[in-house]
């Protein structure tokens, strides 16, 4: 009779989700973190040269003309909101309970989708107004910071609708939970860094 090594013992009955992480996920984590803080650095550019560039506005429109501070609270309510129904997914997630997971997937999804749809009828008035990104070098690094934010945004919401087509199809496989979890971290930075453009850009509007 062979005899059992004691790892072997532990691991016997354990559904697969509930086991140590697995080489290959702590490898794809690894990686994320990495993709994560060169995301960072690529924002931290975008805002250098908005800093920069802020007050050449090259006698057109300056930000406090151009901004409706309501309407980016609204976006702002949107998006920190989509972020704690994100945080009760992943939640949801840890309690392996699929339905409530959805819902908090679907309700960070339409925040998400809100908060985008505000945005682009913001560059839609300021365009109307003549405040294109060529009109001056403070309307350019306006709209590619923003803009950068934005695809963001999309491309999040885009990975969301594809991981929740991943948990219907595959459950919760170990590959699976570990790109919820990216998406977790990539949506809450993506709302780290929304503070910075509120701050920044809108507060800080001459």
């Amino acid at each position: 009779m062979n005899a059992v090594a004691p790892a072997d013992v532990r691991e016997a009955g354990v559904p697969v989700s509930e086991r140590g992480a697995s080489p290959r996920k702590v490898i794809i984590s690894y990686g994320f973190w990495l993709f994560l803080l060169s995301d960072i650095i690529v924002f931290s550019a975008f805002f250098a040269a908005y800093a920069v560039l802020a007050g050449r506005d090259a006698g057109g429109p300056r930000g406090a003309q151009l901004f409706d501070r309501a309407h980016v609270l609204a976006e702002t309510g949107c998006l920190l909101f989509s972020s704690f129904a994100c945080a009760m997914m992943s939640v949801a997630t840890e309690l392996r309970r699929r339905a409530l997971m959805v819902l908090c997937a679907v309700a960070t999804f339409a925040l998400g989708a809100a908060f985008l749809a505000l945005e682009l009828g913001e560059f839609g008035a300021m365009l109307a107004r003549g405040a294109v990104p060529q009109r001056s070098a403070f309307l350019s690094a306006f709209f590619a910071l923003v803009g950068l934010h934005g695809l963001h945004v999309a491309a999040g919401l885009a990975w969301l609708v594809v991981m929740l087509a991943q948990v219907f199809s595959l459950g919760w496989r170990p590959m699976v939970l570990c790109r919820l979890a990216c998406f977790g971290l990539f949506w809450h930075a993506l709302d780290i860094v929304w503070i910075g453009v509120f701050t920044i850009v809108y507060l800080g509007a001459r």
